[in-house]
């Protein structure tokens, strides 16, 4: 029970931390998007640079940052719990070595084929802009080079116990972006392309962030390590299954990108801005909790410590319900307000923010089940179980084309949206009938009562916070002072409403969290 509890406790604090730090990324990341916005609105130029990011964006998310830390954790680990240590950062070293040289390849690979990409990703967008886009693709493909060596690094600082410094590395990209556009951009012919600049910029610092961290924890670069450690062809064999099964939400995304570049202009950033939207409280709570709970997962397998494994794996999933549910229903009751506030200016006009608004209505409602597939399939993956995920995913995409070209006929942007949303209820639905049937019982009930009085809390607080914000937010064209003070008033309500009800029912996630805070109260205050 006491070893129950300290990993309970290690995975909360984790995930503060990874939340924190991924909290102070997100905002920065709006202000990012709304200085976009406000400077090249929601057309031509935006268009091209969304969908130029796409592409080593989406490598980022399915080799580097996905694939990376679910393969490379559980195997790392298994070398610290069942060898020694050195091995282990002997394994590291030939990592970071092997990956050098593929990351760069790719890369060379990527900006050579830049002009056949692009026509795939958005095959609906006029020659003028292909040519943009293809050029800035290209300035922007090195950025995967940096950011998949940082993900290296991440994974082994993971492990090693240590979350900060990951968490803290989109901020690094998002101040290089807004720098950029603010600075760089109004000196150049052609201004988007100062936007391209600063995410390259942001990928060098992002990966300089790291390496003191990694030496400090003992981590030699330059001492001798084969380019071929026996780990790696581990590594090597789960990388492909884990590339697609841990990453259907991005590969739907996507899709959604190459379907609406065939609607009206603006519907790529309609759908960009409002999956940023969606991605505050997925990156805050979900990716957050499967980054804390990966390590540990991984220590239980590797010991086959199988029912520790089952409870942390339930522990984690009733946590990420617990945020997650309300954050899908504040989504939704607020979401007109919040667009107008982070992107209503200059040339991102009214209609632009009803049109987002609707995609963050479909996205928001699958907001629960993306995040619960974050949990299940870093379970499959500590377990070194790559391929379930895979086959998974893979029926996930197909049915998010189907969907998405049959919806986004009446429903337009907003159709391919609710596609997304529906293929990842589907995904998870697969996803746990076929972990119960490896693990047995994993305490669904509890799951399911803790997600039920979750979703009862928050239908109260939604409908509190959209009474509130009737008396609070008299019109989206207001001054922005008073736009914003009415938006966080009515945040703060829901918050507040959804912790009195929870402390008032004795909800167990919210008794955890509260534990857990003030311990580092508790902490802070005796240094």
């Amino acid at each position: 029970m006491m070893r129950h509890t300290s990993e309970k406790a290690r995975v909360i604090q984790a995930a503060g931390i990874v939340g924190g730090a991924t909290l102070l990324s997100r905002i920065l990341g709006f202000v990012r998007d709304a200085v976009i916005a406000w400077y090249f609105g929601a057309g031509f130029s935006t268009d091209a640079f969304i969908a130029a990011f796409r592409i080593p964006n989406l490598l980022r998310r399915l080799f580097a940052e996905g694939a990376m830390s679910s393969v490379f954790i559980p195997v790392f680990t298994e070398y610290i719990v069942n060898k020694d240590r050195d091995e282990a950062f002997c394994l590291a070293r030939s990592a970071f070595r092997l990956l050098s040289a593929v990351l760069l390849l790719t890369t060379i690979t990527g900006i050579l084929l830049s002009p056949w990409l692009v026509p795939l990703i958005a095959p609906g967008f006029s020659p003028d802009k292909i040519s943009l886009t293809v050029l800035l693709t290209r300035l922007m493909f090195p950025y995967f080079f940096c950011i998949g060596l940082m993900a290296l690094c991440m994974s082994i600082l993971n492990v090693l116990g240590h979350f900060a410094a990951p968490a803290l590395a989109p901020a690094i990209l998002n101040l290089a972006v807004i720098g950029s556009v603010m600075f760089i951009s109004p000196g150049m012919q052609e201004p988007i392309i100062g936007a391209a600049l600063g995410v390259l910029i942001g990928g060098v610092l992002q990966l300089c962030l790291q390496i003191p961290f990694l030496i400090r924890k003992k981590m030699r670069f330059w001492e001798k390590a084969s380019l071929m450690h026996a780990g790696l062809k581990k590594v090597g064999l789960s990388m492909f299954p884990v590339i697609v099964g841990g990453a259907a939400y991005q590969i739907n995304i996507l899709i959604g990108t190459l379907l609406g570049s065939l609607l009206s202009e603006g519907s790529v950033s309609y759908l960009y801005f409002a999956d940023r939207l969606v991605q505050f409280p997925l990156g805050i709570f979900a990716i957050a909790a499967s980054i804390a709970v990966l390590p540990s997962l991984s220590r239980q397998a590797a010991a086959r410590d199988y029912v520790a494994l089952k409870t942390t794996f339930a522990d984690a999933l009733k946590l990420v319900f617990f945020v997650t549910i309300p954050a899908m229903v504040g989504l939704i009751v607020l979401r007109d307000p919040i667009v107008a506030l982070l992107f209503q200016r200059g040339q991102f006009d009214g209609a632009a923010t009803r049109l987002t608004s609707i995609a963050v209505l479909y996205y928001s409602t699958g907001l629960w089940a993306y995040s619960a597939v974050k949990i299940v399939a870093a379970t499959f993956f500590a377990l070194q179980d790559t391929r379930t995920p895979a086959l998974i995913a893979l029926i996930s995409i197909a049915a998010n084309i189907v969907l998405g070209t049959i919806l986004m006929k009446p429903l337009a942007h907003g159709g391919l949206a609710l596609a997304a949303s529906l293929a990842s209820v589907l995904n998870l639905a697969l996803l746990v009938s076929l972990l119960r049937s490896r693990l047995g019982s994993l305490g669904w009930k509890e799951i399911a009562g803790s997600a039920a009085r979750a979703l009862l809390t928050s239908v109260v607080m939604g409908s509190v916070v959209w009474a509130a914000s009737k008396l609070l937010i008299s019109s989206v064209n207001e001054s922005f002072v008073k736009h914003l003070a009415g938006v966080f008033a009515s945040i703060l309500i829901g918050v507040g409403v959804y912790a009195l009800i929870s402390n008032s029912i004795r909800s167990p996630e919210y008794g955890s969290i509260v534990t857990e805070v003030l311990k580092k109260v508790s902490v802070k205050n005796d240094k």
